[in-house]
């Protein structure tokens, strides 16, 4: 059997998600389908960071196994054919045969998400990015975001309907910047919880409009209380922009 690694990319506003759910369309319902299609064989994908609904996408991962030799016969023709059989909002990057015992998910060294703002009325970013009209302080949304990175339990910023055995997660960068009218929120960690994006947007936009201080927002993180944490921004502001592998592992 050999082992692929399937680049995608994907405007999410259409899908109920990233994993394949019962009666929902999902990415990888889509990829799975278009796959059986096209190589006339059954295939089951294996997620490396399952988005939620109305996420996107600039690159995320599925592998697959498989005893037809796709390199072999031609990738870039390959892709060429699966692309024109997909959706508009979705797309394959790339297929790239690896080692039998690789894993998109374990292998994964971090994964990079940005949640996009704007103030002023953009219809050109309405789908990718949240039309939010109130005064925020750059200063103290850098407060916050730099407060995140000294904590590794966030169990308040987890949906209570997740199975994980622990909390625990390894933030790398956490950062907001403003260029051209949008403000955006870049945090980099080794895994991330169920929500756990949106609960810290949303909960530094509180911070930024001075709704709660930087104390208050550091003892809603050790409290460890979901019921203090404002999930409530929309799931189309925010984009998982990479997944980082070992250098080499993914051309």
């Amino acid at each position: 059997m050999n082992r692929y690694f399937i680049e995608v990319a994907y405007n999410g506003k259409r899908y109920a998600g990233f994993q394949k759910q019962m009666n929902a369309n999902t990415i990888q319902a889509e990829i799975e389908k278009v796959l059986s299609a096209y190589f006339k064989s059954e295939f089951n994908l294996t997620g490396s960071s399952r988005t939620d609904a109305g996420v996107h996408a600039l690159q995320n991962f599925f592998h697959f196994d498989t005893e037809i030799a796709i390199v072999e016969q031609g990738a870039v023709k390959t892709i060429y054919h699966l692309n024109a059989m997909l959706p508009w909002d979705l797309v394959i990057k790339s297929i790239e045969l690896k080692k039998s015992d690789a894993h998109c998910r374990f292998d994964a060294l971090s994964r990079t998400y940005a949640y996009r703002i704007y103030a002023s009325k953009n219809p050109f970013l309405a789908d990718t990015a949240y039309y939010f009209p109130y005064t925020l302080k750059l200063e103290d949304l850098n407060a916050a975001a730099t407060i995140i990175k000294s904590h590794s339990d966030f169990e308040a910023f987890s949906k209570r309907s997740t199975q994980v055995h622990n909390f625990n997660c390894d933030v790398m960068t956490s950062e907001w910047n403003e260029e051209d009218g949008v403000l955006t929120y870049r945090v980099s960690a080794n895994r991330f919880l169920r929500g756990m994006v949106k609960g810290l947007v949303g909960t530094m936009l509180q911070v930024g409009r001075a709704k709660i201080d930087i104390g208050g927002f550091n003892e809603i993180i050790i409290a460890k209380n979901a019921a203090r944490v404002n999930f409530a921004v929309p799931a189309h502001g925010l984009t998982l922009m990479e997944v980082k592998y070992d250098s080499g592992f993914i051309k």
